[in-house]
C-alpha cells in the first residue's frame, strides 16, 4: 500500500480524481483550490471553475493536479482563441477574460506592495490598469524552435511549459500576423532542400531556431535563421531570400551562427544574406534600429503608454539632469532627452549601447550620453568623481531587481523624483521598500498590460524626496 504524505488527506494518492472548486490564483497563473483542507495548484483553470482533477504530484503541505473535466466553468472563463493554448508555455492565462486578466494584475501588484513592501493603503495611490484595446498580434519579435515531431515531421511553434517539447503552430495568436507566412516558408524551403533541423541531444542539424522581428510604425520585417554551423552549409540561399522577399515589407534576413551546447537562442556572429543589418522603428516620435541581437520592447504599443507615463511621473521642464539606469538601446534614455537638459544612460551590455549611441546620433540628440558597465559600479563611480546631482533618475532593471549598492547610490544622490520601471512586483516591492525606508515617498503606482494574456506584467511607480 502506497505511503500517504504527512498532512495530506486520508487515503489521497497520485492519479486519484477529486473535485475541485477553484478559490484563489497564484501569480504564475495556476488555479488554486482545496480538497478536504489540503491545497492543490491546477492549470488552465480560473477563479470560480468547479472541476474534477488528477492528482499528479503530492508534497507535504500541498499538490499539483490536471483537469479532467469542467464541471461548472466560472463566469469569468472564456474560450480561448489560439487552439493549442493548453499545451503552449506562453499564454497561462489566455482561458480568463481579458477584463480579469487587468484585474489580476493589478491586484498581483498591490499584494507584493503590502506584503513584501510593507506599503500601507496601497489602492489610493495605484492609478487606473492600463490594458489594451485589442490584445491580440501585438508582439513585433518572435523566436520557433525548430525540430521534428513524434512521426518525424519538420514542425516549427513554441515549447510546451517546463519543457523543451515543441508544440507545432505558426499562426500565434499574439505574434505579429505576417509572423506566420514567414516560418511556413522557411519550413518550406528547408523540406524542398533537405535541410536537418537541430537536435539539442545529439547537437547535430543545422536550423535551430526562426526569429522575426517587424517594425510596428515602419512595416519593415527582419528574419533571422538561427543554425548550428555558418551560411556555408546552407543549400540554395537564393531560393530561401526569393521566397522571403515575396513578402511586403521585408527589408533584412541574416544568418547567425550558433555552435555551443546551449539553451541560449542567439549566438554572438551575424551574417546580412539579404537587404540591411537592421530595421527602424518609431515609438512615438523617436526612431530607434534594431539588429538581431538589440533589446528592443516587444509590445511597440503598450510601450509607447509605458514610456509615456514614465515621462509624466518624471515631471521634465527642460532644465533637468537625469540618469537612466539600465538603459539598454536607449529606449527611455531617448525618450527623456526630448524633454530634459542632460541625461545619462548606462548599460551593462556593451552592443547595446553602440545601439543606444546610433540611435541618439539618428535622433541628432546631443543631450544623451551612455556608459558602459554595472550600474551598481558606474553609478557611484561617476557620482564620486562628479558629483552631479541629478533631479530625476529612472530605473528599469532586470527580473532580480536593482542590486543593494545602487540603491543606496540612488538614496545619497538625493534626486528630487525617483521613478522605477519593472517588471517582476516581487522585487520592485523588495527595491521601494529600502528607498521608502529612507528619505522617499511612494506616490503614484501604473501596472501597464504589456504581456496580454500572460503572467508577466509591467510597472512604472513615482517616489518623490520627502
Amino acid at each position: 500500500m502506497k505511503k500517504v504524505k504527512e498532512n495530506s488527506p486520508v487515503n489521497l494518492k497520485k492519479n486519484q480524481v477529486i473535485p475541485l472548486t477553484i478559490e484563489d490564483f497564484t501569480k504564475e497563473g495556476e488555479g488554486l483550490g482545496k480538497y478536504q483542507g489540503f491545497p492543490f495548484f491546477v492549470k488552465d483553470t480560473v477563479i470560480g471553475d468547479k472541476v474534477k482533477v488528477s492528482v499528479t504530484k503530492l508534497k507535504k503541505h500541498y499538490g499539483y493536479a490536471r483537469v479532467v473535466e469542467i464541471l461548472e466553468p466560472s463566469p469569468d472563463r472564456v474560450e480561448p482563441v489560439c487552439p493549442v493554448a493548453r499545451q503552449c508555455g506562453g499564454c497561462k492565462i489566455q482561458q480568463l477574460s481579458y477584463e480579469k486578466q487587468l484585474e489580476f494584475k493589478k491586484n498581483l501588484v498591490a499584494g507584493c506592495l503590502t506584503h513584501i513592501g510593507g506599503f500601507k493603503n496601497v489602492d489610493t495611490i495605484m492609478e487606473p490598469v492600463c490594458g489594451m484595446k485589442d490584445p491580440w498580434h501585438y508582439r513585433n519579435k518572435a523566436q520557433f524552435p525548430v525540430g521534428y515531431d513524434k512521426e518525424g515531421n519538420l514542425v516549427a511553434g513554441f515549447y510546451a511549459g517546463r519543457t523543451h517539447s515543441i508544440v507545432a503552430n505558426t499562426d500565434c495568436m499574439i505574434q505579429a500576423e505576417v509572423t506566420g507566412r514567414i516560418v511556413e516558408n522557411v519550413l518550406d524551403y528547408m523540406r524542398e532542400n533537405h535541410v536537418p533541423a537541430y537536435d539539442e541531444k545529439s547537437h547535430t542539424g543545422l536550423v535551430r531556431h526562426i526569429l522575426t522581428r517587424v517594425g510596428f510604425s515602419t512595416g519593415e520585417i527582419m528574419v533571422c535563421l538561427i543554425v548550428n554551423g555558418n551560411r556555408k552549409q546552407l543549400p540554395h540561399v537564393r531560393s530561401l531570400v526569393d521566397r522571403l522577399t515575396k513578402i511586403e515589407g521585408m527589408a533584412s534576413i541574416i544568418i547567425n551562427s550558433n555552435t555551443e551546447k546551449t539553451n541560449k537562442i542567439l549566438g554572438t556572429h551575424c551574417e546580412t544574406l539579404w537587404g540591411k543589418d537592421y530595421i527602424e522603428d518609431r515609438i512615438g516620435e523617436v526612431r530607434y534600429r534594431i539588429g538581431p541581437l538589440s533589446f528592443y520592447q516587444v509590445n511597440p504599443v503598450q510601450t509607447k503608454v509605458l514610456y509615456s507615463k514614465a515621462l509624466e511621473y518624471a515631471n521634465l521642464k527642460g532644465e533637468e539632469t537625469v540618469w537612466d539606469l539600465y538603459c539598454g538601446i536607449g529606449t527611455i534614455s531617448l525618450f527623456l532627452a526630448k524633454k530634459a537638459k542632460q541625461v545619462y544612460g548606462v548599460e551593462i551590455v556593451k552592443e547595446a549601447v553602440e545601439d543606444a549611441r546610433k540611435n541618439a546620433a539618428l535622433n541628432h540628440m546631443d543631450n544623451v550620453e551612455f556608459y558602459v558597465g554595472k550600474a551598481e559600479e558606474v553609478v557611484p563611480a561617476q557620482y564620486e568623481k562628479t558629483g552631479i546631482h541629478p533631479d530625476v533618475i529612472v530605473v528599469d532593471p532586470p527580473r532580480k531587481g536593482c542590486d543593494a549598492t545602487l540603491l543606496y547610490t540612488m538614496l545619497a544622490m538625493e534626486p528630487e523624483r525617483i521613478v522605477y520601471v519593472s517588471c517582476d512586483p516581487a522585487t520592485l516591492a523588495r527595491d521601494l521598500k529600502i528607498l521608502c525606508e529612507e528619505n522617499y515617498e511612494l506616490k503614484k503606482v501604473t501596472v501597464v498590460d504589456q504581456f496580454g494574456h500572460s503572467t508577466h506584467v509591467e510597472t512604472v511607480c513615482l517616489l518623490s524626496r520627502k
